[in-house]
């Protein structure tokens, strides 16, 4: 089969169209015919060597797909309500850049009612990341404020949609006029351009001075000590990623007077039964919502992973540069030429 591997740690460059052995399932796992493959930050990562795979996972990079089901344990299939020739997305720890993908049973949902597989390969890393974070770890309600930083990435335009799908109040950052305009479109109830305001002075503004409830943080660093001062009491403070930098200075102080949390998880890593009660609360609550059109895939850019003009694996490589300049809003989706 084919799929695009990261040759040596470095740029987008280092990305390359190559030929791999056919993947086998093992028991509880199936295998997906691959028509699109989701990219996310953490592929980037592991690409520049600094997010290696989870031991026993696949070094090809990739944490979603969409496709057919082809084979695997028939058993366990059967037992999930699948059957051969189904449409699946599925949440992996790795091998989704791939045109055949292995994937744990438990970890797959069906293509949502309407969707098409580009549109269901956009799901798996965000629902789940957000479905666990915003809701599990942040235990937003309806009635409170969650402030998303960074509210035009793949993470944060499905943030946005699923609090505001659930009752909550949504106050969103962006680093230009235009992505602002675009996230207000999603329902975001405030937008700031943290480029040109100061989210926290703003956050404070917006919520007359009490604070926000919960706050989704993909930047860490400098950023958590203004965070800190703008939750609200029994505020959550939740990360999930460190662009920003891994070292943070607080107000202890404030922690301790507010009642605040401050946590934080990464997905990957996570045993399979974690993963599985994810999938099933997703499938539960928000695969409705997809299906009714209340929440809807975002999707910046579709990119073909391996056109002939792109024998170097150039496809996932403009998907990485694209991802590495900001400059979308929304997933980019590479495909296989089965979509």
């Amino acid at each position: 089969m084919k799929v695009i591997e990261i040759a040596s740690f470095g740029g987008p460059d280092v990305l390359r169209l190559a030929e791999r052995p056919m993947p086998v399932a093992g028991a509880g796992e199936l295998c997906i015919r691959v028509s699109a493959s989701g990219v996310n930050r953490p592929d980037v990562l592991q690409r520049a060597g600094h997010y290696p795979a989870p031991v026993g996972a696949s070094d090809i990079p990739g944490l979603e797909v969409a496709g057919t089901i082809v084979g695997g344990d028939v058993q366990a299939i059967e037992a999930a309500g699948f059957k051969l020739g189904d449409r699946v997305c599925a949440l992996v720890a790795g091998g989704g850049y791939a045109q055949y993908c292995i994937a744990p049973v438990v970890h797959c949902l069906p293509v949502p009612a309407g969707l098409t597989d580009v549109q269901a390969a956009s799901l798996p890393e965000t629902v789940f990341t957000v479905w666990s974070n915003v809701f599990d770890r942040g235990h937003l309600t309806a009635g409170e404020t969650l402030l998303v930083q960074g509210g035009s990435s793949g993470i944060g335009v499905m943030a946005i949609q699923m609090a505001k799908a659930f009752g909550a109040n949504v106050i969103a950052t962006a680093g230009s006029d235009e992505k602002c305009q675009a996230i207000r479109a999603l329902g975001a109830d405030h937008v700031i351009n943290y480029k040109s305001e100061d989210f926290e002075q703003e956050a404070r503004r917006l919520t007359n001075d009490s604070g926000v409830d919960v706050i989704l943080d993909m930047v860490a660093g400098a950023y958590v000590a203004r965070e800190v001062n703008c939750l609200a009491e029994d505020g959550r403070l939740v990360i999930i990623a460190v662009q920003g930098g891994i070292k943070s200075e607080i107000n202890a102080g404030l922690v301790l007077r507010k009642r605040l949390t401050i946590t934080g998880s990464t997905l990957r890593i996570r045993p399979i039964a974690f993963k599985q009660a994810i999938a099933q609360a997703c499938r539960t609550r928000v695969w409705p919502l997809l299906e009714a059109g209340r929440i809807r895939p975002v999707i910046h850019s579709v990119i073909p992973a391996m056109a002939a003009e792109q024998a170097s694996g150039s496809g996932a490589a403009q998907a990485h540069a694209l991802m590495e300049s900001n400059q979308h809003v929304g997933k980019i989706v590479l495909t296989w030429g089965t979509a």
